[in-house]
């Protein structure tokens, strides 16, 4: 066929063109074989070079038949061929301007140069998309994932990425040509762009497109599509392709983003925004909440949209806003992140119109509103972009208090996301804030309510200026007129046919007939006014100012002048004749009326300046105070948070803490010290967190030299000491020992703090003493800051001065004992430990400090004798000898005060007595030497005695080494670790045997004071004084600690004191002590653990602090038996003290993470609780369940729960118990195994349905099933549902026949349920315990070993008598059967009283 002939048709696939088509239309005659492709193509070459672009026409056929082959031929060929089609469309780009602009082109030359650019475009763009899946193949295979590029390279011989580039930018020149003449002027054929744009869309659908190394490719797409649009009507067709490939392709709405920008910007396409957003808004919600990842790619593309051209955007939001109400949260975070971005950018700043204002503000609304949406990730992203606007500072003032409010609320979400976003959103108020860089709500109440007194004296006094100030009547005048002139033309048209209301009487006179018609005019009462005019006119005839007539003027005119020169007055009508006369007659202290108002008028605008800025001052004042308070709030709600288990939330309460302590917040000193504990933290990051906010407010001080920064971070540490507990001071030495550790404490810190130590810097006592406690902290992470200085310090706290600073000197030894390890020496360490002579100063100022303190009555002296004794253990050699001499001497000073006492000459057979605080002091000494006696023999002793032991068998090894062959090396190791084996525990044997043996026998000193201290504790009677029970119970304790056989003879005058003391302090001691005698001899005191938790419902809150502490320890540590007894401390979950209430929370915490325990006590916690005889009431017990069954998450757990549960009904036997119950199943997470469980054991439950209260429980559960419940489940759940409504139906029938035929049937007497206060009652109360039935664990059946049946005695009542009571009556000891027996632990006394 000639070319001139045909028609090439562009085929929608390459397949059409091997049909015949229509008339004229081009077909391909041959698709030629892989073998004639090379010489065929040749040819091909050699007619360009003849003919041009135009050479198509005729070897079309054989670039369509490398098309077709293009999987099977050779590579070299199709880079061939590639490179020679981007050659002939380039030529043919180059010819078109010449052909275009030549006006003799004739119809069948243009029809050529037509046939030729849709063949050269058509094969050029399908050789493109071969090569582009081709690559993409070979990249899926390439799993190697380096390389890649370089593979492609070697595979083809050239970098397609390059070459795909040019292809793109030659068709856009190409496009950027005036080709339509080449149709004849007419509109270029749809099927040709969507040559060119159809390429550019499957190109944008490879995944690598986004990658970093493609975006000149993606540049070349945009700029390609960007001329399709603007100059081939291609909006419509681009506007349908980006919409459906946003919602199938994930990857491609950044790159979307990036060319729709690029056209509306560089382009001049903005409308094609408007179109696309208009195709996303009326998308249907539902629809879009099925298509989760169209959704994504459309919320993906709006968001990132509105980062690059918001005020583009912004025309076209209200079509989004139906998105706000959807379904989807994806999409409804986009729209108000595009919202947010529209604030940021478009609606920013002071200047904006009434308009643009009133947009801003309906966005913020928006924002304001879904910061309490359904979703927690919708919260949480209008928080984050809140947090973007108040650091870009683009939020109005008149906001702050509401976002901060909002902010504050959503602390309290349930989301942990939504927490820390509002955690950040909170830490950006305080950075950006605009009020001030100190935010104390006590600094600023002060000048607030000074600035508010003074604008209110401003206000009065400017009312009491305006009342004062005379109204001009000229002013008043003008302003009545108008109405006054109407009012006289209206009666004058009107007859006179009513009487005159207004007369005058014959005895008034003119001046009393002015008055009354000014004060008509003044009251606007102007009809009156008039008439009394008209009746004075007629009556005062010969007074001139009624007869004055003008017959120059009309007679309304000469009416209202009249009335006028009355309201006036004279001086008015005559100043207005002669003005200069008025003026001159003035006396010098007289103004003008005028002339004052205009000197008012002058002053006005000045004072009305001064009361505006004023008022704006005290807002100012208002915002920051309301701002610091919602600070402050939202401090005591943050510092909760700090114990999270979420780390990143613990890191963001962190950073809050420490920005708003640098704003100076006062409450934040208290988060800055809560946040110490947290250095013990297991988690790295949370332990690093603590770190950097030290370093950040510690070590950075302001100062302008090394020692004013070093003063400024020591007087900064100083003030967390004050008050400071010694877990605070703990952590803070922790965190000093790592900044020592890693030398970021610099040298002037250290000398400047000895040299307040030593006052060569004047400071006070507190100073000084804060001072050495720091230099002790710091000894920890190099002990040579102290080690090299001890005699320094020990003159500075142990000389001889009177009075003894005890405090200073107590931190002196805790400074001293951080020069050695305190830890066990370990096997690896072969040198000994460090250790200082017995006639070191230290020990000689020691010994006397204590000693002469001893009979000083100083609170101060208890603690210092404790650590003393502690360091001479620690430090010295012989310890015991030292402390010996000092138990002996102070033991021989307390006699001697004991025989002044007594006179010898007085005949008197009254006891001597000893002062209180003496025997106080000699009890409390002799506990501690007998506690770190103890420390000293199993830690240094068997620690010394084990490096000595590998000390000599080493050396025997080495001895007998050159006389061993191999063989008997091997054996004699092996030996040598069996010999070591027993040398332990023969040395433990040695320890145990010194302990149980020697150390209380009535040899050694410490064994005489034995039954002193005994004598003290068995009769609290005669030894009433609360702190010396308190140190003597302390004492007994640290005695118990050494011996077994010792511990188990006194433990029932320990527990008796637990139980029936009445001082608080004395029961908290003896819990500390009973806990760690629980620990060193568990099998000793497992009989008595029932009494341990009885203190967890002790009356007094200190008591039940420290229980829940220890038995938090002793259970955690598997010390004692978890049973059922362990809801004594689910009942602390409701303690009102908020302190014993998070201990127990966190205790149960850590039970959770221990395999099943929880789940395994919870059968009987739950019987203990419902118990009506000693549980807790109803909605306590709902909030405990609440959080108890919280724990509960695994499936298996919960349907095997379900099961238990439902056949505990059973067995229950209140309706208080029913309910229980119920509640408890309702809590549960239900699954369909679980909905089965419960209908296998319907019958357990089926009877108690008739309770209107269970049965709404039940349909509670079913509603919680139907809440994404599959369509298989859901026959179950209605059969379910049909049970329970049919069971509590036929439950109420039979209730009403049991109520009509039997009217005189029993009940069973209720139990008056005891109050949470009330069971905090004394528990000096007897006690028994009755029989239960399951699920009653509290009450267990008990039987005397010799007798089947116990007989309930009245227990009797220890009563602490007067020191006149009899020796019997003051044994505070149990009796025999109250003691419980190894066999047979006792179970904790019933908190209800028996009455007799």
């Amino acid at each position: 066929m000639s070319p001139q002939l045909y028609e090439f048709h562009l085929p929608l696939a390459p397949e059409e063109l091997l049909k015949s088509g229509g008339v004229n239309q081009y077909v391909v005659q041959e698709v030629l074989s892989i073998r004639n492709l090379p010489s065929q193509l040749r040819a091909f070459q050699a007619a360009f070079r003849a003919q041009g672009p135009l050479a198509m026409l005729e070897h079309f056929d054989t670039v369509y038949s490398i098309l077709h082959h293009f999987r099977s031929i050779d590579p070299g060929l199709k880079e061939d061929t590639l490179e020679f089609l981007i050659k002939v469309v380039s030529r043919h780009s180059q010819d078109l301007p010449a052909i275009l602009d030549n006006a003799t082109l004739n119809v069948s030359d243009r029809s050529a140069h037509l046939n030729a650019l849709k063949m050269n475009c058509f094969a050029l763009i399908r050789l493109l998309e071969s090569f582009e899946t081709s690559q993409t193949s070979l990249m899926e295979l390439d799993l190697g994932g380096k390389g890649k590029k370089a593979r492609a390279r070697a595979a083809h011989g050239f970098d397609w990425e390059e070459e795909r580039q040019s292809i793109l930018q030659l068709l856009t020149q190409l496009l950027q040509l005036d080709i339509r003449q080449l149709w004849n002027h007419t509109i270029i054929e749809e099927e040709f762009v969507s040559l060119v744009t159809g390429c550019c869309y499957r190109l944008l659908e490879n995944p690598s497109i986004s990658h970093q190394r493609n975006r000149p490719t993606r540049d070349a797409i945009a700029r390609l599509l960007g001329v399709a649009l603007t100059r081939y009507n291609h909006m419509l067709s681009a506007t349908v392709k980006i919409i459906q490939m946003l919602q199938h392709f994930e990857h491609l709405a950044p790159v979307l983003v990036s060319a729709v920008s690029l056209w509306a910007t560089e382009y001049g396409m903005k409308s094609i925004v408007g179109e696309i957003v208009r195709e996303i808004g009326q998308k249907c919600p539902q629809e879009l909440s099925r298509d989760t990842s169209g959704a994504k790619g459309f919320a993906t593309f709006l968001t990132e949209l509105a980062e690059r051209v918001p005020a583009i955007l912004m025309s076209s939001m209200c079509i989004l806003l139906d998105h706000l109400d959807g379904e989807n949260y994806v999409m409804r975070n986009a729209v108000l992140a595009a919202m947010a971005e529209m604030v940021l950018q478009v609606l920013n700043g002071d200047q904006l119109e009434e308009a643009a204002r009133d947009t801003r503000d309906q966005f913020l609304d928006t924002l304001q509103a879904h910061g309490h949406d359904v979703n927690s990730f919708v919260r949480s992203r209008v928080l984050q972009l809140f947090t973007r606007i108040v650091q870009q500072k683009a939020l109005p003032l008149t906001r702050f208090q509401a976002v901060v409010t909002l902010a504050v609320g959503r602390l309290a979400d349930k989301s942990v996301l939504v927490c820390k976003n509002a955690i950040q959103l909170l830490a950006s108020f305080l950075a950006n804030n605009p009020f001030s860089c100190k935010l104390s709500d006590t600094d600023l109440a002060g000048p607030l309510q000074k600035e508010t007194q003074k604008l209110q004296e401003m206000r009065a006094k400017r009312q009491t200026a305006a009342a004062s100030t005379v109204l001009d009547p000229e002013e008043e005048w003008e302003a009545m007129l108008p109405e006054l002139k109407s009012t006289l033309q209206q009666l004058r048209k009107l007859p006179q046919k009513e009487e005159i209301s207004e007369k005058i009487a014959t005895t008034e006179t003119t001046e009393a007939v002015k008055g009354r018609i000014r004060q008509l005019l003044a009251k606007a009462s102007y009809k009156r006014a008039i008439t009394l005019t008209q009746e004075a006119i007629g009556h005062f005839q010969e007074s001139e100012l009624f007869s004055h007539m003008d017959p120059e003027e009309s007679e309304e005119t000469m009416f209202l002048n009249l009335l006028g020169t009355i309201f006036k007055g004279p001086a008015a009508s005559t100043q207005e004749k002669n003005p200069q006369v008025s003026a001159e007659n003035m006396g010098p202290g007289q103004t003008n009326c005028k002339d004052k108002l205009s000197v008012s008028e002058l002053e006005r605008p000045g004072e009305k300046d001064v009361l505006v800025k004023q008022e704006m001052l005290v807002q100012y004042l208002q915002d920051a105070y309301r701002f610091s308070l919602k600070i402050t709030e939202a401090i005591g709600i943050i510092s909760k948070m700090m114990y999270e288990n979420t780390t990143t939330v613990v890191q963001e309460v962190i950073e809050f803490f420490v920005m708003a302590f640098q704003f100076g917040v006062p409450q934040a000193l208290f988060g800055v010290r809560r946040m110490l504990p947290l250095i013990w933290s297991k988690e790295p990051g949370v332990r690093e967190a603590v770190l950097n906010a030290y370093r950040q407010l510690y070590l950075n001080p302001k100062g302008d030299s090394a020692r004013a920064k070093a003063q400024a971070l020591i007087q900064n540490l100083s003030l967390l000491l004050v008050d400071a507990s010694v877990g605070t001071i703990e952590c803070l030495e922790e965190i000093l020992c790592e900044f020592v550790q890693k030398d970021e404490l610099k040298p002037a810190v250290t000398q400047l703090l000895w040299e307040r130590a030593t006052e060569k810097v004047p400071c006070s006592a507190l100073e000084r003493c804060s001072s050495v406690m720091l230099l002790g902290m710091m000894a920890r992470g190099k002990p040579e800051i102290v080690g090299s200085n001890l005699d320094t310090l020990v003159s500075i706290g142990l000389d001889e001065k009177l009075p003894q600073d005890y405090r200073l000197a107590q931190q002196v030894c805790h400074a001293i004992a951080n020069i050695s390890d305190r830890r066990k020496p370990s096997l690896a360490k072969c040198h000994p430990p460090f250790r200082l002579p017995q006639e070191h100063r230290l020990f000689e100022r020691l010994q006397e400090m204590v000693i002469k303190g001893f009979v000083h009555p100083d609170p101060l002296w208890i603690p210092f004798k404790e650590v003393a004794v502690t360091l001479i253990y620690q430090l010295a050699e012989g310890p015991e000898g030292i402390c010996a001499q000092i138990l002996q001497r102070c033991a021989r000073q307390a006699l001697e005060k004991l025989e002044e006492k007594s006179n010898p000459q007085d005949d008197s057979k009254e006891t001597p007595m000893l002062p209180t605080f003496l025997l106080m002091n000699l009890l409390s000494l002799a506990g501690d030497v007998a506690l770190q006696q103890l420390i000293h023999l199993e830690h240094a002793v068997s620690g010394e005695l084990c490096r000595r032991r590998v000390l000599r068998e080493e050396q025997e090894h080495k001895t007998k080494e050159s006389k061993q062959n191999v063989s008997t090396e091997t054996t004699m190791e092996e030996e040598m670790g069996l010999v070591g084996a027993t040398a332990d525990d023969t040395e433990a044997e040695l320890i145990h045997s010194i302990c149980e043996m020697e150390l209380l026998d009535g040899k050694q000193i410490l064994a005489a004071f034995v039954p002193l201290l005994l004598k003290v504790c068995n009769n609290p009677g005669l030894y009433s004084n609360p702190e010396l029970c308190a140190a003597a119970s302390l004492a007994l304790g640290k005695f118990c600690m050494i011996s077994a056989t010792f511990c188990d003879s006194q433990l029932r005058l320990l527990f008796t004191m637990l139980e029936k003391s009445s001082l608080p302090i004395l029961r908290s001691n003896i819990m500390i002590v009973t806990g760690d005698l629980a620990i060193r001899f568990p099998n000793l005191v497992d009989p008595w653990t029932p009494h341990l938790y009885a203190r967890l419902r002790d009356p007094a809150q200190q008591v039940r602090k420290t229980a829940g502490l220890v038995m938090t320890h002793l259970i955690l540590k598997d010390m004692v038996k978890v049973k059922g007894q362990v809801s004594e401390m689910a009942v602390l979950l409701i303690d009102p003290v908020p302190q014993i209430a998070a201990l127990a929370k966190n205790f149960f915490n850590e039970l959770s993470r221990k395999g099943n325990a929880i789940y395994n006590l919870l059968p009987d916690i739950i019987s203990r609780l419902s118990d009506p005889e000693g549980g807790v009431e109803e909605e306590p017990f709902h909030t405990i369940m609440k959080q108890l069954l919280s724990y509960i998450t695994k499936d298996k757990q919960t349907e095997s729960l379900v099961e238990k549960l439902c056949q505990r009904f059973r067995t229950a036997r209140t309706e208080r118990q029913y309910r229980d119950l119920a509640y408890c199943v309702a809590q549960l997470p239900f699954t369909e195994r679980g909905l089965h469980k419960m209908l296998d054991n319907f019958d357990c439950f089926g009877d108690k349905l008739s309770d209107e209260s269970i049965f709404s429980v039940f349909l509670s559960v079913v509603s919680k099933l139907r809440r994404g419940a599959k369509p298989e489940s859901k026959a179950i759940i209605d059969e379910f549902e049909q049970k329970l409504r049919t069971c509590h139906t036929r439950g109420m029938d039979a209730i009403e026949e049991l109520e009509i035929g039997q009217g005189t049937s029993q009940k069973t007497p209720a139990v008056k349920k005891q109050s949470a206060v009330a069971r905090h009652q004394h528990l000096a109360s007897a006690a028994s315990d009755n029989d239960f039935v399951t699920p009653e664990p509290r009450r267990t059946t008990r039987r005397h070993p010799k007798t089947q049946q116990r007989t309930t005695k009245k227990k009797p009542r220890i009563v602490f008598s007067s020191d006149e009571s009899s020796d019997e009556e003051l044994s505070a000891e149990m009796t025999e059967d109250e003691t419980p027996k190894k066999t047979t632990p006792i179970r904790r006394a019933s908190t209800r009283r028996h009455r007799s």
